[in-house]
């Protein structure tokens, strides 16, 4: 699901900013952006992230003002192994007057000089402050999801509307499928033997058409998906943290679906099947961003 938050707070001279995205995703991802140190404090962040949100690719951004700007932090002993190591390359390839114009690109190697005191971790009362204002950005985002999820809420349960519809219609159906077969029976074995004048036994007839019946007996299949339909529809209704469950009914109804195009040979059942099929693929594409 996708949604928004921000949150701002002050304490002792310091100012957090935080800035929470949430895209559709069917598992939690989250990304972290912003200020030293706190890209590399990600899995601090995904822990307090995952108090509020299950599902979705979340990117945090983190800005923090501090009191006042760190100097530049100089690694000498890195620099001076850097700076012998250049001058013993530039003498062994023959060219020693390229070590002066050298040295200056070494400073804009990444990493080497740094303007954060945090190397990977902040102080403790820097991340409180962060800590806090990520909550509140986060109590935002789902507020934004809640009223989206809402949204969603209302197409799912018109889509179960029409899935009980059409799955009534295909109720109505399956007696004059049993009907339609025998009549056309009859005609083909009239058609057949009309010419031979070869009496049809109706035993024979009616042994046929209940072996039909039995084939093509999709009563289990109804009742299933008409019982996780019910399901699905109190699911929604919840509005608790129902997307996998959600997600797994819309996947066995698409079974339960599938058995009963195959075994229903009927034409019109099989329209209101692939109906059926359509519905659910709707279903699914909802489900799968479902917190």
């Amino acid at each position: 699901m996708t949604g928004f938050g921000a949150a701002r707070q002050e304490h002792s001279g310091r100012a957090a900013a935080v800035e929470v995205r949430s895209l559709n995703n069917r598992y939690l991802k989250v990304v972290v952006r912003g200020d030293d140190p706190y890209p590399m404090y990600e899995a601090e962040i995904e822990r307090v992230v995952r108090r509020w949100v299950r599902r979705g690719t979340i990117t945090v951004h983190i800005t923090v003002e501090r009191p006042t700007l760190p100097a530049l932090r100089w690694p000498a002993d890195t620099l001076r192994a850097c700076l012998v190591e250049l001058r013993q390359i530039c003498q062994s390839a023959g060219c020693p007057e390229a070590f002066p114009h050298l040295t200056s690109g070494l400073l804009l190697l990444p990493g080497l000089v740094t303007t954060s005191p945090y190397l990977g971790t902040p102080p403790a009362d820097e991340w409180s402050l962060v800590e806090s204002t990520l909550e509140a950005a986060l109590e935002r985002l789902c507020d934004m999801r809640q009223r989206e999820g809402q949204a969603m809420a209302e197409d799912l349960l018109h889509i179960h509307h029409q899935l009980h519809a059409e799955l009534a219609r295909v109720q109505q159906r399956l007696p004059q499928v049993k009907e339609d077969y025998q009549q056309r029976l009859r005609e083909r074995v009239r058609q057949l033997l009309g010419e031979a004048a070869v009496p049809v036994e109706e035993t024979h007839l009616l042994r046929e058409v209940a072996l039909f019946a039995e084939r093509s007996d999709v009563s289990e299949e109804v009742a299933r998906l008409q019982a996780h339909l019910d399901q699905f529809a109190d699911l929604v209704r919840q509005g608790r943290e129902a997307g996998r469950k959600l997600e797994f009914l819309v996947q066995e109804m698409g079974r339960e679906a599938n058995t009963l195009g195959a075994k229903a040979a009927d034409v019109t059942v099989s329209r209101h099947v692939v109906e059926i099929k359509a519905l659910l693929e709707k279903a699914r594409e909802l489900v799968q961003n479902i917190e």
